[in-house]
């Protein structure tokens, strides 16, 4: 990553929004609100590590699908994939940014029984109704379009191959920190450590780093990602926010498939798909507490008893196939109902959480970036109605729940 132009100290004392976290989530609502011509605030990026090492946008698998149970989730997906298809236009066509491709080998949901092939089917009239190109495909026409599945013990499969797959969301998230320090954004290497409210308590009034300095603020971005209590715990908030560990594995094949593989989600929980010219599968340990922030030791067992053998009996081509490479990862995963917490807090009006994506960030950051731009800017999301992420749903337990989390 180019690191030209990050600070150590602050060049002023107060800041109009102050972002804390510089990773996918902090650099997307600094480029959408510096490239709103409507803002014209000042804004602060506060990131402790700025080689980005552990954060989850370092560990993404870079998917992305309109393959969900709620209406704005796809709506936030279908902005995400034309975002990322026109990468370079939205990006004001300046000719250093790079065209971004998105291979659309497109997601396959397997259901193994009709319980689940029902929520599938309900899922994909949602998708239908949005514009999206999700199929319901059964086990012989599953057999038919890939036949190197065993589909034996399978009823039905969702497949959608518009816009679903893979992109490069490194290139996004490293255009977002350059442009927006080119158009006025500071990026510094610190860390938020305290925050201070005024007397009512409804708004905080500053940020104190670990190097000393007090900064004033208007607003207050929590896009702390896995961390995102610890930051909220400084303005004396709780969110169900916390790191849940997700393995990821790239093996190559004796015997190479003909054709793409789809993202293919087995009913075990176990996913797999092609990645270049290896393929990656992923899946979270069968016990899935809360670990450290810091705790990225891998468990070699998960891919020798959970994943290889998931793998082999789903595809049996996969049967002689070689681990290149592994490591774990952190969701910033929302225990409450796995879905976004956005917007302002209920109390503390200037806290503005960006935070609990439980495995969807990289796909859904153009969106949610955007929307909270427009909150900051105008007070309300224009182009797509964010409103059911909002904190209040916690307060009043009206879990916003979604059905395809991975």
């Amino acid at each position: 990553m180019n690191q030209a132009g990050i600070l150590k100290t602050p060049k002023k004392t107060g800041y109009d929004v102050v972002i804390v976290g510089g990773a996918m989530y902090g650099s997307s609502v600094a480029w959408f609100l510096a490239d709103n011509p409507d803002f014209d605030g000042s804004i602060l990026v506060v990131e402790r590590d700025p080689t980005y090492e552990f954060t989850s946008t370092a560990h993404t698998n870079s998917c992305i699908r309109q393959q969900f149970s709620r209406e704005i989730n796809v709506r936030v997906s279908q902005f995400g994939a034309e975002f990322v298809k026109n990468f370079r236009a939205f990006m004001g066509d300046d000719p250093r940014v790079p065209d971004v491709a998105l291979q659309s080998f497109g997601y396959m949901y397997l259901a193994n029984n009709e319980a689940f092939a029902n929520i599938l089917r309900e899922c994909q009239e949602v998708q239908v109704a949005c514009g999206a190109g999700t199929k319901i495909m059964s086990a012989e026409e599953i057999k038919r379009d890939y036949p190197f599945y065993n589909v034996d013990d399978i009823v039905a499969g969702s497949h959608n191959l518009v816009d679903e797959g893979y992109f490069d969301g490194n290139t996004l998230f490293d255009w977002w920190k350059r442009s927006a320090r080119e158009k006025g954004v500071e990026y510094l290497t610190n860390e938020v450590v305290a925050m201070t409210k005024n007397a009512a308590g409804t708004k905080v009034e500053s940020v104190i780093l670990k190097s000393g300095e007090t900064i004033s603020c208007g607003i207050v971005v929590n896009a702390s990602g896995p961390r995102a209590v610890r930051t909220s715990r400084m303005a004396g908030i709780e969110i169900p926010v916390e790191p849940r560990k997700r393995y990821t594995f790239i093996f190559d094949a004796a015997n190479p498939l003909d054709r793409d593989l789809p993202l293919t989600i087995d009913p075990s929980g176990v996913h797999m798909r092609i990645d270049g010219a290896y393929y990656l599968a992923g899946c979270p340990p069968d016990d899935d507490p809360a670990v450290d922030y810091d705790d990225f030791v891998q468990d070699h067992s998960i891919w020798e008893e959970k994943a290889w053998p998931v793998i082999a009996n789903r595809i049996p081509q996969f049967e002689s196939i070689k681990l290149i490479n592994s490591w774990a990862g952190h969701y910033a995963f929302n225990t409450f109902d796995q879905n976004a917490i956005l917007g302002p807090h209920t109390e503390v009006e200037n806290f503005i959480f960006v935070n609990g994506f439980s495995g969807h960030g990289f796909q859904q950051s153009p969106a949610m970036g955007r929307g909270t731009s427009e909150f900051i800017t105008y007070g309300e999301y224009r182009s797509l109605d964010l409103s059911p992420f909002n904190f209040a749903r916690i307060v009043e337990n009206r879990p916003f729940v979604e059905k395809a989390v991975i």
